[in-house]
Parts: structure tokens; C-alpha cells; sequence
């Protein structure tokens, strides 16, 4: 157990030492920009992002309890990649509508919250 904390503090300091980490850190990153009202593209993405899950995996079941229905199993055998891909095509439109800007404000966030989290369970004063 006595190795343990030395390289657990070890692999903190380094995660901590990340600058994008650091910075998170040194500034507080918290999440004030998500109080206000998003604009249409926001919105927008954050709607494509929700309907990209209703084109993948729902929509790929329903269209196979079709093709079983009309005994048509290349209806499912192409179909269902064809839609998979589409599914995954509206997500990254969506992601690039809104995704960007919120996803790092998050992740600053997070980092924060978690690094200075893991930071305290260590104690500052074991040996290397």
C-alpha cells in the first residue's frame, strides 16, 4: 500500500500539471456561461445531437421488425448501416452546431472539479 500513494500523488501532480488542466484550475473554471440564453444554432445542435439518437439504434430496431414483417431481410441488411451512418452523420452536424464551444467550457469544468477532488484524498506530505 506504501507504493501505491507515491505513484498515485505522482500521476495526480502530472494530470495537474497538464496545461489545460492547470489553467482550468488557476482560472476556476466553472459553468456561468451555460446562464445564458443559447442562440438558435445552440439550439439547433442540441436538437440534431437529440434526434441522431432517434435515428440510431430505436430506428435501426423498427426498420428490422419491418423487414422481419415484410420478409424482406435486405430492407435491415442495408438499410440499417445506411441509417446507422446517417445517425452518426446528424450527431457531428449537431456537435458542430453547438458542441464546440459548450464542450470545452464543460471539460475545463470537469477537470477542474476532479483533479482538485482527486488532489485532496492525497496527502501533500508522503515520500516519493
Amino acid at each position: 500500500m506504501k507504493k501505491v500513494i507515491p505513484t498515485m500523488r505522482r500521476g495526480l501532480l502530472r494530470l495537474a500539471a497538464i496545461d489545460f488542466v492547470r489553467t482550468a484550475i488557476e482560472e476556476e473554471a466553472d459553468l456561468m456561461d451555460f446562464k445564458q440564453r443559447p442562440s438558435l444554432r445552440i439550439l439547433s445542435g442540441v436538437f440534431l445531437i437529440s434526434f441522431s439518437f432517434a435515428l440510431g439504434w430505436p430506428a435501426i430496431a423498427a426498420l428490422a421488425v419491418v423487414a422481419l414483417k415484410l420478409k424482406e431481410p435486405l430492407l435491415a441488411v442495408i438499410g440499417g448501416p445506411l441509417l446507422y451512418i446517417l445517425s452518426h452523420l446528424v450527431f457531428l452536424a449537431g456537435m458542430y452546431l453547438s458542441g464546440a464551444k459548450y464542450s470545452v467550457i464543460f471539460c475545463r469544468w470537469f477537470c477542474r472539479v476532479v483533479v482538485e477532488k482527486l488532489l485532496a484524498w492525497v496527502p501533500a506530505e508522503s515520500a516519493d
